[in-house]
């Protein structure tokens, strides 16, 4: 019996480190803060709105059931900030996403302070916005959800912007698993 108590040593050590390694992964998060302005949409164009190729877009990708455009002319901007990649995104045909890539501090921080003018300001309470290496700022309305992921180490950043109701559509329309 002498190795009982090393055995509960190691399991008290044992749950500190899952209970330390969890908060530092929580830690990067931050909590969706409700939109005030919801576009139900894209800088004016509506969630469900047909897409095709014109003299706008040009189609990059099809899937079948998505299909992703680009913007033809010229670098795409979001508010006055330069990115590097802005992709619209159908589903059966009815505008569903937009996702949007950019890299460098000072674009996400003008990115940052864009989405915040239109959607709200951003928790700061203490505890609700944690230092990271990866940080993730989130605005839930009725229609849209906007979600920007930030990684701090290679100064990346990625924003969804989407609608809730083709959203939960394309996740009812996927096949069950069956173990």
């Amino acid at each position: 019996m002498p190795h009982r108590p090393l055995i509960a040593l190691w399991s008290c050590h044992a749950s500190l480190i899952c209970l330390f390694v969890s908060l530092i992964l929580q830690s990067t998060l931050a909590f969706a803060v409700p939109m005030q302005n919801d576009p139900n949409g894209f800088e004016g164009i509506p969630w469900s709105a047909t897409f095709s190729e014109a003299d706008t877009f040009v189609k990059v990708e099809d899937t079948g059931r998505s299909q992703t455009y680009e913007l033809k002319a010229g670098a795409p901007t979001l508010g006055t900030a330069t990115v590097d990649s802005m992709r619209f995104v159908t589903f059966e045909g009815k505008f569903a996403r937009v996702t949007v890539r950019y890299q460098g501090k000072a674009t996400h921080d003008q990115i940052l302070a864009y989405l915040q003018s239109l959607y709200g300001p951003l928790d700061r309470t203490p505890g609700q916005i944690a230092s990271g290496p990866v940080k993730v700022f989130s605005w839930t309305g009725l229609e849209t959800d906007v979600t920007l992921r930030y990684e701090t180490s290679t100064d990346r950043g990625i924003i969804f912007f989407e609608s809730q109701e083709l959203r939960r559509k394309l996740t009812d329309s996927k096949p069950a698993t069956v173990f």
